[in-house]
């Protein structure tokens, strides 16, 4: 092997080192599954423009956007981790 060979990527088990008391709830909330947008409005028959409004002031939802330009439209995605999801779906549930 020669010695520009990579190395073996890390295990995700890795992670676990981190210390600290806010470290282990964002490791679980890092590995857990976070659904899009149109994801969300296939789940629960609405359209996309009604699950962004839903989602877009819910803390915990992880929000990345590109500036709007004179020429260019600006874009925002929205990524919903699990637990945010199932809390949002109790608060609704509760209010119905």
């Amino acid at each position: 092997m020669s010695e520009f060979a990579r190395k073996p990527a890390e295990s995700s088990y890795a992670l676990h080192t981190v210390s600290g008391p806010s470290a282990a709830p964002a490791i679980e909330l890092a590995r857990e599954k976070h659904y899009s947008v149109i994801e969300i409005a296939k789940l629960w028959a609405l359209s996309a423009k009604t699950v962004r409004k839903i989602f877009e002031r819910e803390p915990g939802v992880i929000h990345w956007s590109t500036e709007e330009r004179l020429h260019k439209r600006g874009y925002r995605t929205l990524r919903v981790p699990e637990t945010v999801l199932h809390r949002v779906h109790r608060k609704l549930r509760r209010a119905s």
